[in-house]
Parts: C-alpha cells; sequence; structure tokens
C-alpha cells in the first residue's frame, strides 16, 4: 500500500468551507468574494482551501454541485405527467426553500460571463439536468405517452428555462408553476389520444 503525504483531508474543514462559501456568496456576492475571507470564516488556513480549490471558481462550483445534485434525479413513478411535475417541482423547491436560490442568483450572471465557471457549470450541472430530463421523456416515449420525435434540447429549455428566468428577473416560483409548465410541454408533445 502506498504511503501518505501530507495531512489527512478533513470532511468537517471541507464542509466548513463550502458553508462560508455560501454565507460569503449571498452576502457579498461573487465579484467581491475573496478565498482569505472564505478560510476567516470557514476558520481554516489560506492553504487548506488552495489545496483544495485554486479558484473561487472552483469552489463556487463545488457548492454548487453539492447544492444542485439532491435535485437532479428523478425515479420512475410510472406516470409521464407526474415524472414532470416531480422534475420541475424539486427545481422550484430547491431554489425558493434551500440554500440553492440564493446562491444561484449571486452567480446568474458570472455563468455567462466568466468561462472559468460557466463552462464547467453548463459540462456538470446544466449537463446532468438535460441527461435527466431525456431519460424523464425516454420513459415517456416508451410508455407511449410522448411522441418519439420530442425533442429533448427543448423540452429542457421549456420546463426549465421560466423557472430560471424568473429567479433572475422576478416572478412567481410557486408550486403551481410545476404543473403549469408541465401541461404546456404535454400539449406540444403528448401522443395524440384517438377518439
Amino acid at each position: 500500500m502506498p504511503i501518505r503525504r501530507g495531512r489527512p483531508r478533513s470532511d468537517a474543514a471541507h464542509q466548513a468551507i463550502l458553508d462560508a462559501a455560501r454565507e460569503l456568496l449571498i452576502e457579498v456576492g461573487f465579484t467581491r468574494l475573496k478565498l482569505e475571507h472564505v478560510a476567516a470564516r470557514a476558520g481554516v488556513g489560506k492553504a487548506t482551501i488552495y489545496r483544495r480549490w485554486p479558484s473561487k471558481e472552483s469552489l463556487a462550483l463545488d457548492l454548487l454541485l453539492e447544492l444542485t445534485s439532491p435535485y437532479i434525479a428523478i425515479p420512475d413513478l410510472g406516470s409521464t405527467r407526474d415524472e414532470l411535475e416531480t422534475l420541475v417541482g424539486s427545481i422550484i423547491r430547491a431554489l425558493t426553500m434551500t440554500p440553492l436560490g440564493p446562491v444561484m442568483r449571486a452567480l446568474l450572471s458570472q455563468f455567462a460571463g466568466n468561462p472559468a465557471i460557466g463552462d464547467p457549470f453548463r459540462a456538470t450541472v446544466v449537463r446532468a439536468r438535460r441527461e435527466e430530463v431525456a431519460r424523464v421523456m425516454a420513459r415517456g416515449v416508451a410508455r407511449g405517452d410522448l411522441r418519439p420525435d420530442a425533442d429533448v434540447e427543448i423540452a429542457t429549455e421549456l420546463l426549465v428555462g421560466p423557472i430560471y428566468f424568473r429567479l433572475m428577473f422576478g416572478g412567481d416560483l410557486s408550486p403551481r408553476l410545476g404543473p403549469q409548465l408541465v401541461e404546456t410541454l404535454l400539449a406540444g408533445y403528448a401522443v395524440a389520444v384517438e377518439r
């Protein structure tokens, strides 16, 4: 067995750093976020942060991954409508009832203009969301609920886009939005029932 050099990684320090980064992102925003301030709030040395994250972008990305990962996977519920409503509802709940909402607001402008965070965010969180919508859509097609030519990219944007638009520019993010978005999607992609 190889000998490991250096101090063992502390899960408590790791979590303290993520918590401090979350708090500071919400308080001061991304542009004013400094890793030394995160270190001070977390009660660790700057070197502890730099060993794990070479930049504030990489730290913010790990924070986003931690906050979004519980809200990505949608189980097979046996009903395409229920799965789509669960998918949209989980995003709305995450953005309105957990720290993800304020963190996303603090980072939204960075996704478009800062490739150091925008590119990895799209490659991880956005891609995972698109893949999950694709799985739900594939189950819907297999059940005969959705047309086989339903465009997954457009479906993802129809379901998720309005939520982030409202998060950014204001608007109702209540639980009733989910069924409205799903109904709109199904109006275009559901298999027509012969009468």
